[in-house]
């Protein structure tokens, strides 16, 4: 059997961005390494983790893209549920992100907006599927 452990996201400060989170969504840190390389959050079933650009490098030595808040987001997402969309907006923009699209209601009910994060990651930011 497998099951999605981890979504890990690259990342030019372990710390700032894990406080990002922390503060704009309320999860709370799970661990982070003595070098601030590395650091996940305790967000439901699936962690959310943070590794910095120089540990992705050394173990992608091919290297990657990286995610910037001026560039156009990757083609996924990570949908966040919360019953308090636009409180949850609010607070994240003002920690440094950026709205892309603001909540609008779709026919089947939900609550949907799209935000970059501090590292340009796009995040949904929905309400629960009925």
């Amino acid at each position: 059997m497998v099951k999605l452990g981890y979504t890990i996201l690259y990342v030019s400060d372990v710390t700032k961005t894990t406080e990002f989170y922390e503060t704009a969504f309320g999860f709370q840190r799970k661990f982070i390494t003595p070098e601030n390389d590395y650091a996940e959050l305790l967000t439901g079933e699936t962690t959310i983790s943070f590794v910095s650009l120089e540990l992705a490098n050394s173990n992608l030595k091919n290297g990657f893209v990286v995610s910037k808040q001026m560039d156009k987001p990757f083609g996924i997402e990570l949908a966040l549920v919360t019953y308090n969309v636009e409180e949850i907006i609010d607070k994240a923009v003002k920690l440094g992100a950026i709205v892309v699209e603001q909540p609008v209601q779709k026919p089947w009910g939900q609550t949907v907006a799209y935000i970059r994060d501090i590292d340009g990651f796009l995040l949904e930011i929905c309400t629960p599927m009925n």
